[in-house]
């Protein structure tokens, strides 16, 4: 048996990404613990995941200016991480209200309500909600 066990998402620096995913996301704080690069530099093991998810993200800080470049565009302007929540409504007005920056309206699709939404990156997730009713023919 196997799992996706992490996803890493490069950011600028460690603590305002903590503070996006665990205040804002509501996400746990899996772990932060100090670290190595593989040249023997100080960096963080960061590890955030969604309340009673299996999946993490590694939060890894950019190193150097190629990394620092793909901060922000690590899916090439796509939606590249999708958050499934219980209530959309409750989670949209939520994250709406602590500033998350939705870039389109929520909408219906066969597979759930839908809205896009950026992280502090700038990197386009969707928050997706459960299916309510099957779509219009």
């Amino acid at each position: 048996m196997a799992h996706l066990d992490l996803v890493a998402l490069v950011v600028r620096d460690y603590d305002a990404a903590i503070r996006f995913f665990v205040d804002v996301l509501q996400f746990e704080l899996v772990e932060d613990t100090p670290s190595m690069t593989n040249d023997g530099r100080p960096k963080r093991w960061v590890v955030v995941r969604p309340a009673g998810g299996q999946t993490g993200i590694l939060l890894a800080r950019a190193d150097g200016e190629h990394q620092a470049a793909a901060v922000g565009q690590q899916f090439a302007g796509r939606v590249g991480l999708f958050l499934r929540v219980d209530d959309f409504d409750v989670a949209y007005r939520r994250m709406a209200a602590a500033g998350v920056r939705f870039v389109t309206e929520p909408r219906d699709e066969p597979y759930g309500r839908i809205a896009v939404f950026l992280d502090l990156e700038g990197n386009r997730w969707d928050l997706l909600g459960p299916v309510d009713s099957p779509p219009a023919s």
